[in-house]
């Protein structure tokens, strides 16, 4: 364990970011600019193996990218870590250097793509990240990329995902923080005509949704030039006019709503006198009545009766937030399924050709402990569950199971596993998730939030990751009937039950769907269509189904410096990323493991008794032939269908031993293919005069010509190829000499002449009378195709 922090540590000193543990590559957030991102960097990773290189993110990228295209197996890139520890920009690195390496043909549509995939980023960010206390630019959402690549590894479409929406974050934010960034762009960046339009002011304050956290300029953010980006981007995503028109009036809709108070007129609620409901009528395109009935009171139906039913004023501030953050989701699935739409396959340029891999880049939320931790952050973090599952599945379970199942000496290496966990949440019946389902499904009586508690305490009473003050009375940091604990794997997270039940139903009366989908604005009304739900796959059903590369980012300090380095903080997050199970896993087991058939196919010219062809036993007796030749015996281990590699340094002597050779053999190549160019030609040439012949034949049946009457010249294929073999004594391709398709080309006419020698001449004589009756025309063509032999001409080799 030590040892690991003491690692990164003085990586971290010395200005590199970047440190192997295996095949995982972890990141330090280093909080400065660093020039190793450019075009040199991106040639020095561009082809080659992870470890040829010092440690870096291209080598990951690069990684995935050549599974992908070589094998065409799909891949994926996993980045994790806390809020803060540079997973976003981590994504939009290995996004970059995708976009360098691909297109060196310079075709314009992939280009297209490329440019829509990177600038859909800025557009993300700005509808999807907000300012938190801990990171300047945090997502608030889960983003879950896959891009589709075509035979030759260049990108040809992409599909973008979305996962928790962090939408309480509309209506409230904690002191120190921010909304979405979107809100700040465009009262900073959008110009005044706009903003009259809008009826906005560029002053923060004057709205509610955006002044709570009081932290309106932030000194790393420009929000002037960001607006600008976003439209800029907007623009290359094919959004129009209208499209971004109505984008920023549903913007401004929200920060006017959140302006909206409520009184009551004797005894009957209604709104306070202002501008707003106007304002967010007009700018929502909805009648100025339907919204303010929808805000003061509701339908409901009541065995087979409909009827309103008044709002309290508690009730109606409620609707009114639903709204605004119901508004939102819409609006940011709106943007991400335009996005799609403009960076979606073809699939009649594709699908029906070639058959399509893909690369997915995970970026989502990291692991959150706040002061005060609501149902968000236990979305969030049952998230992070799943994905540490996930990650010990693959990387620290499979890999010792690996070592059982090949036959390898192995001793088993304990670590968590996470899945009790798991279960706590998620158990049928038993979890918190099944719980909160049975509690408001209940209609019977007023189920709240400390009903809801008392349900998790009876059914999860004696389990060793929860707690609460009525399950230990003696845990005095717990709130009495509102908080519980839960152990996660990154630690205990205190949780308050307050607003549980309400966040889990996500309540939106049916007055406010129906009153946007009579909206007169076409993108409005679109984003509510009746009866439409929201189905997306499982997360880690489809992380499952790709091979996984590993970036785990950890952030060195609290207080953003580039050169302080907290040990203690950067202790707890190597503890909960499972880092230091994984440097024990590797460190007792092996750098690089290759079925035997791949190995082989890789590095047979290594050995003179392997190249070109290993004939003398298996797959296996081969790849041990390689080894030993070269002495790496001792840093092996041979298993029953790979081959073990406990050393980097063997990979890398093998590779070097590899690429030394290879120009040789291109040359060889390159050599043995000048000499076989003039047979494909031939064999190309006999193809057309065959095609000729089906054509004169289909002429003279049509005329009704005797067709049995005109010459023919049958050549065995396999007696040729055997006549070459037995002349040649062809050994292996490596063997051929100049003067043997001449040769060839000789042998064939003398046979041919042979043949022809040997008809009667009856034969003849019943051919010339057959190109008397032909026409000029025919006779042309018949005496160029059937009539080469008299004509001295050579015939082309049929195949070899």
């Amino acid at each position: 364990f030590i040892f690991t922090i003491e690692v990164i540590f003085c990586r971290f000193k010395n200005g590199k970011i970047y440190t192997y543990i295996g095949e995982v590559c972890v990141s330090v957030n280093p909080y400065r600019t660093m020039n190793i991102y450019d075009q040199n960097y991106v040639e020095q990773y561009k082809g080659r193996e992870l470890f040829e290189n010092p440690p870096h993110i291209f080598a990951i990228a690069d990684a995935s990218h050549k599974v992908m295209k070589q094998q065409g197996r799909d891949t994926c890139i996993v980045i994790s870590g806390e809020s803060g520890s540079g997973k976003t920009e981590a994504s939009k690195i290995i996004m970059k250097y995708i976009a360098a390496v691909t297109n060196q043909g310079g075709q314009k549509e992939i280009e297209r793509v490329k440019n829509v995939l990177i600038q859909s980023n800025s557009i993300l960010e700005a509808f999807g990240n907000a300012k938190t206390n801990r990171n300047d630019n945090s997502s608030r959402f889960g983003k879950y990329m896959d891009i589709h690549f075509d035979f030759k590894g260049d990108p040809i479409g992409g599909h973008i995902s979305k996962y928790l929406l962090e939408k309480s974050r509309v209506i409230h934010q904690q002191a120190g923080e921010r909304n979405f960034h979107c809100f700040y762009q465009l009262l900073c960046g959008a110009n005044e005509d706009l903003l009259k339009r809008l009826s906005l002011t560029r002053n923060p304050d004057q709205f509610f949704y955006v002044k709570q956290g009081n932290a309106a300029k932030v000194d790393t953010i420009n929000d002037r030039n960001d607006y600008r980006d976003v439209t800029s981007s907007l623009n290359t995503l094919q959004f129009s006019k209208d499209d971004q028109e109505a984008l920023w009036r549903v913007v401004a809709a929200i920060l006017h709503l959140g302006n909206m108070e409520f009184d009551l007129d004797e005894e009957k609620l209604v709104l306070k006198k202002s501008k707003a409901v106007d304002t967010v009528a007009e700018l929502l395109q909805v009648q100025k009545s339907n919204l303010e009935t929808a805000l003061c009171e509701r339908v409901i139906a009541a065995r087979g009766d409909i009827m309103r039913k008044e709002h309290t004023e508690t009730e109606a501030a409620f609707g009114r937030d639903a709204f605004a953050k119901a508004v939102y989701e819409r609006l940011f699935g709106w943007i991400v399924d335009k996005i799609n739409s403009a960076i979606a396959v073809d699939a009649n340029n594709y699908s029906k050709n070639y058959k399509s891999s893909l690369i997915g880049v995970l970026d989502i939320y990291g692991f959150e402990i706040f002061d005060n931790n609501s149902f968000e952050q236990f979305c969030i973090n049952y998230c992070n569950e799943k994905l540490q599952q996930l990650f010990i599945e693959l990387v620290l379970k499979q890999e010792q199971e690996e070592y059982n199942r090949e036959g390898i000496a192995w001793t088993n290496i304990e670590y968590f596993n996470n899945q009790v966990i798991c279960d706590l949440v998620e158990a049928p019946h038993q979890g918190i998730i099944s719980i909160m389902d049975d509690a408001c499904k209940m209609t019977a009586e007023k189920v709240t939030d400390e009903m809801l508690l008392e349900a998790m305490d009876k059914k999860l009473k004696g389990h060793k990751h929860y707690m609460s003050r009525q399950v230990k009375p003696s845990e005095k940091t717990l709130k009495h009937k509102i908080d519980f604990r839960i152990t996660h794997y990154a630690g205990d997270v205190t949780y308050c039950i307050v607003g549980f039940l309400d966040k889990n139903k996500d309540m939106l009366f049916q007055d406010f769907k129906r009153l946007l989908y009579n909206s007169r604005d076409h993108t409005i009304k679109s984003m509510w269509p009746e009866g439409a739900q929201h189905i997306s796959e499982a997360l880690v059903q489809n992380l499952q189904s790709k091979e996984p590369h590993y970036v785990r980012c950890i952030k060195p300090n609290e207080i953003k410096s580039a050169a302080a380095f907290d040990q203690e903080r950067v202790r707890h997050q190597v503890s909960y990323l499972g880092l230091v199970e994984n440097v024990r896993v590797r460190r007792a087991g092996f750098a690089y493991r290759q079925r035997y058939d791949r190995f082989l196919k890789r590095y047979k010219m290594i050995s003179q008794f392997t190249w070109p062809n290993f004939r003398s036993g298996s797959d296996k007796d081969g790849v041990k032939v390689i080894m030993d030749e070269n002495n790496f015996t001792d840093d092996v281990k041979y298993g029953k269908t790979k081959l073990f590699i406990r050393s980097p340094r063997t990979l890398f002597a093998l590779e070097t031993s590899r690429n030394n050779l290879i120009p040789g053999i291109v040359t060889l190549i390159q050599k043995n293919l000048a000499r076989i160019k003039p047979c494909y030609v031939a064999r190309e040439q006999y193809k057309k005069m065959k095609a000729l012949m089906v054509m004169v034949k289909a002429y003279r049946l049509k005329k009704d010509a005797p067709v049995h009457q005109y010459i023919t010249i049958k050549i065995c294929q396999s007696e040729v190829d055997e006549r070459l073999r037995k002349e040649h004594n062809m050994a292996r391709p490596t063997s051929i000499h100049e003067g043997h398709y001449k040769n060839s080309a000789k042998n064939l006419q003398q046979m041919a002449g042979a043949n022809d020698s040997k008809q009667n001449s009856s034969q003849r004589m019943a051919a010339d009378e057959t190109e008397d009756n032909c026409s000029q025309r025919s006779y042309k063509q018949a005496s160029r195709v059937w009539r080469k032999p008299q004509m001295g001409r050579e015939l082309p080799l049929l195949s070899w």
